[in-house]
């Protein structure tokens, strides 16, 4: 027992260790910093809007932003993941300061907020070293993506009013309630910034390739430039950050808010509330992140750095902090690899919080909203849009289920929506998943029928066979990826369909990155023995086109021919 507890606190400290953060920190300075100050251009509205939101001040919002980039970032599991207030969050505090009030007076009782905030961070912390955040890798992809191009949605649509020149609408039914009178109320002012400083983001790529000079030059970067250029030279009358910057100087910087643990009993609920939906949000956004770069995060680590970004938020007088999707999509689009950008993000804030905000105050709102328009378009997941029509009906539900509720309700109910309709579709699937192994094997190992001289040829050229056997579906890709991550050294892969049931988007989707992922280290990887019904599937999808089409073959035979072929033309 003493051996148990012993190893677990051994891996957990392991795991939670910011050294694995800090010691990467000096590998991509320069795309770093500059990300990290973009980000943070973006990230200064949007947090004294959320501040505002929540009902606590919009300096709750930039201490929120403040610490979620540097806590965060430290003890974050998500390199280019950048924390900070997001709309779920701030939304959220917002229904509990209707409860919590000072006497008659209406007022926020702001120790009651911050205690809140402070033992969400608390449980946050406590759900890491449970280890059990892993289990958002269990969420099908038609939820993510239907997720990510909510959430691009929401932000396209939100950016409207500050794109015309007019104040932004509280919430998505007033945007369509009043989208007549933002239409006859634009003002022309605000097209002259925002209409170039789009034109700039989608043609940057263009100008790029003809003038070399601009090659280092950021897109959002020289959008900003431009955009405040045009405003201050033409003197235009439209908003600025500096508009409602001026509100939060006002305030005191530093107050420290340390919670009342003698009224835990009325905090704990809503701190449970506050904690699931940080987990919720912050590990979807880290699955966007996965699936723009490639890379796979910890979710534990990110649950436990948005536990201490909540704890510090909660004494220093910030609102929740999440991993926010949006300014994570502008980290990665700007140049980030890692932490580095999302610690000067928060940096840069808290040089705002001192004094320097003089400097941002002049950026035009409509500067800003041209930026994040084409980050909500860029947010849109591009790998199903293509193929929406050709996906299996299951998945299509599921995906349009969850983009709808992410737009008109919130982010939890859409995704526990489309998580219990693949649960309850996939049922037999997930209570059989035990009865399913996939396994990793040598091709002199594996059931494929060889003679003597292909076993001869083939013993030398260290070929491997990952055998999938059942469903290929939501419930059983993390069994499938954590077989191939621990698989031995080799140079080349078979992947052997041949009694694989049924497969999902999920699945095909995790087979293609495992695919891709192996061929970008050199790996020669096949994949055969398909049914025709799985076939079709992969085919309506683009499988077979993305992973090319010369590395899918319909029986194991044609593969051990192409691989001495192949093998013969280069000796």
């Amino acid at each position: 027992m003493i051996k148990l507890l012993s190893n677990f606190i051994k891996s957990t400290s392991s795991e939670l260790n910011p050294w694995k953060n800090i010691k990467i920190l000096h590998t991509n300075i320069k795309g770093d910093v500059l990300s990290g100050i973009m980000v943070a251009i973006i990230a200064l509205p949007l947090a004294l809007a959320f501040g505002e939101i929540s009902r606590l001040g919009p300096e709750a919002g930039i201490w929120s932003a403040i610490v979620g980039g540097i806590v965060g970032g430290l003890f974050g599991g998500c390199l280019v993941g950048v924390s900070g207030p997001t709309a779920p969050m701030a939304s959220q505090i917002a229904m509990f300061m209707g409860v919590f009030v000072i006497g008659t007076t209406n007022e926020p009782d702001l120790v009651a907020a911050f205690s809140i905030i402070f033992l969400s961070g608390l449980i946050l912390v406590f759900i890491s070293i449970l280890k059990i955040s892993r289990f958002i890798h269990y969420i099908p992809y038609s939820v993510i993506s239907g997720f990510m191009c909510g959430i691009g949605a929401i932000v396209i649509l939100t950016q409207i009013n500050s794109f015309v020149g007019l104040e932004a609408e509280k919430n998505i039914y007033d945007i369509f309630k009043n989208f007549r009178y933002t239409i006859q109320n634009i003002n022309v002012h605000a097209l002259y910034v925002a209409i170039p400083c789009l034109l700039i983001l989608f043609l940057w790529d263009f100008l790029q390739k003809r003038f070399k000079s601009l090659l280092n030059i950021p897109s959002p970067l020289a959008a900003l430039i431009i955009g405040t250029s045009i405003a201050f030279f033409m003197n235009l009358s439209i908003p600025y950050i500096g508009d409602k910057m001026n509100i939060a100087e006002q305030s005191k910087i530093f107050t420290f808010y340390f919670p009342d643990l003698s009224r835990i009993s009325e905090f704990i609920i809503p701190a449970f509330l506050l904690a699931g939906l940080a987990v919720i949000d912050s590990l979807l956004s880290c699955k966007v992140a996965d699936n723009m770069t490639g890379l796979r995060h910890s979710s534990d680590r990110e649950t436990f750095g948005q536990g201490m970004a909540n704890m510090s938020a909660g004494l220093l007088g910030g609102i929740s902090t999440a991993t926010a999707t949006t300014q994570t999509v502008g980290n990665i689009e700007f140049g980030a690899k890692t932490p580095l950008s999302t610690i000067v993000k928060g940096l840069t804030l808290l040089g705002v919080l001192l004094g320097l905000g003089y400097l941002l105050a002049a950026i035009p709102n409509a500067c800003l909203a041209a930026i994040l328009f084409k980050l909500g378009i860029d947010i849109l997941d591009y790998r199903i849009l293509p193929v929406l029509r050709k996906i299996p009906i299951s998945d299509l539900f599921i995906f349009i289920i969850v983009l709808f509720v992410t737009v008109y309700q919130n982010l939890m109910v859409a995704v526990a929506l489309g998580v219990i309709i693949a649960i309850l579709k996939s049922l037999n699937k997930l209570i059989s998943r035990s009865n399913y192994k996939y396994k990793m094997v040598s091709i002199l190992d594996s059931d494929f029928v060889l003679n003597q001289k292909q076993k001869k040829e083939l013993d030398g050229l260290s070929v491997k066979v990952l055998k999938l056997n059942g469903p290929l579906f939501f419930g059983s890709t993390e069994q499938l990826i954590n077989v191939y991550n621990n698989a031995p050294n080799h140079k080349v892969l078979i992947i052997d369909m041949s009694i694989v049931s049924s497969v999902d988007l999920t699945g095909i989707y995790s087979l293609e990155d495992i695919v891709k992922g192996a061929q970008s280290n050199g790996i020669i990887t096949y994949v055969s023995n398909a049914n025709q019904n799985i076939k079709q599937v992969m085919n309506n999808v683009d499988f077979i086109k993305n992973i090319g089409k010369e590395y899918y073959e319909d029986s194991t035979e044609s593969v051990i021919l192409q691989i001495l072929e192949n093998n013969n033309q280069n000796i």
